[in-house]
């Protein structure tokens, strides 16, 4: 038998064995395995090598006693659903949701830590979510909340809990969050819409208590000021895709002229679009529309929707990589990120 078959391991995989195998000392294999600095890359190269050969799998239960650490990151989507706002239902159906958990859930996989997926309607719920993390389930929380008034990112951070926030809370409360910049955002798509001619423009946004329907509101009002045409009709509308039918035809009948149409997020987009053709307007030959967000109903609504992209990707990476270095002590307490959008142009605008 070779020496090669004699070293290999016959039960589960151990850190010695990997120290074996590579040629090198258990503590060298404890820091490679570990991710810790310091180590040169020959070393490296070599433990890695073992640990595929012999399919060597970290004892997270024996980790977690040195570390005192969960190796485990909990994704909480939370709502209060206030009156008027999108149901349960309506936000887990969102394709925008879903592409934001997707990508959080892929940032943490490289990190060898383990996602938990949460979901907070109630205040049982909510509650839940902090005794889980209190009692050592989670190291901490990726928090995607849907309500400005969802009181769940004050209760984390009240007791003590490490939590990073899916766009900027709305009252200056003192946590780290990612968001995009949405006032430039909504610029992009009035330049686009100015671009191609649209004279008579209007707006579907999104519930005015939300940060991110107020800014996109705003943005896009400022660039339509700024092109010459302060006026710029608005009908509300609460993210879902009916919403943004009913915005559609309410602004048509109020102003039958209009030729190009913004709307604060892809459902209501496609809404829109519902509408229009529903009332016998060719898109985007008698009116252009243009969403927010790039979920993936945009590629194959007919036609194509044109919208401005979130880099949530970038985002979700971003927000693992906060909260992990608050939990290393390499990141502030506090902070934040914000991405530049981007605009995505399709056949409806």
């Amino acid at each position: 038998m070779s020496d090669d078959l004699m070293a290999r391991p016959t039960g589960t995989p151990t850190l010695e064995d990997v120290a074996r195998v590579a040629g090198v000392s258990r503590a060298s294999v404890s820091r490679v395995v570990n991710g810790k600095d310091g180590v040169a890359p020959h070393i490296v190269e070599a433990v890695q090598r073992a640990v595929a050969e012999i399919r060597y799998v970290p004892n997270t239960a024996a980790r977690s006693l040195v570390t005192r650490r969960a190796g485990s990151l909990a994704i909480v989507v939370s709502g209060a659903e206030p009156s008027g706002a999108p149901s349960p239902d309506d936000v887990y159906g969102d394709p925008f949701f879903g592409r934001l958990t997707s990508a959080m859930v892929r940032a943490v996989a490289p990190r060898d830590v383990q996602p938990v997926l949460m979901i907070a309607e109630t205040d049982d719920e909510r509650h839940r979510v902090e005794a889980f993390l209190a009692r050592g389930g989670a190291d901490g929380a990726l928090l995607v909340s849907t309500d400005p008034a969802d009181p769940l990112p004050r209760q984390l951070l009240d007791a003590g809990r490490r939590v990073v926030v899916f766009a900027q809370p709305a009252h200056g409360l003192g946590v780290s969050f990612v968001d995009v910049a949405h006032r430039a955002g909504a610029r992009l798509a009035a330049d686009h819409l100015v671009g191609r001619g649209c004279r008579d423009v209007a707006v579907i946004s999104g519930p005015l208590d939300v940060p991110a329907a107020s800014e996109r509101l705003a943005g896009f009002c400022d660039a339509m000021t700024a092109a010459g045409r302060p006026y710029v009709p608005v009908a509300s509308g609460n993210f879902t895709l009916e919403s943004g039918e009913t915005a559609m035809r309410e602004l048509l009948e109020r102003h039958p002229t209009i030729d190009g149409v913004f709307a604060a997020n892809d459902l209501m987009a496609l809404g829109a679009l519902h509408a229009l053709a529903a009332a016998g307007r060719r898109v985007p030959d008698d009116v252009a529309v243009v969403g927010f967000d790039d979920a993936s109903p945009a590629r194959y609504s007919r036609p194509a929707l044109t919208t401005v992209r979130q880099p949530l990707e970038e985002m979700a990476t971003a927000m693992v990589d906060l909260l992990l270095g608050q939990l290393d002590g390499t990141a502030p307490a506090t902070a934040s990120r914000i991405f530049e959008p981007t605009l995505t142009v399709r056949a409806s605008a």
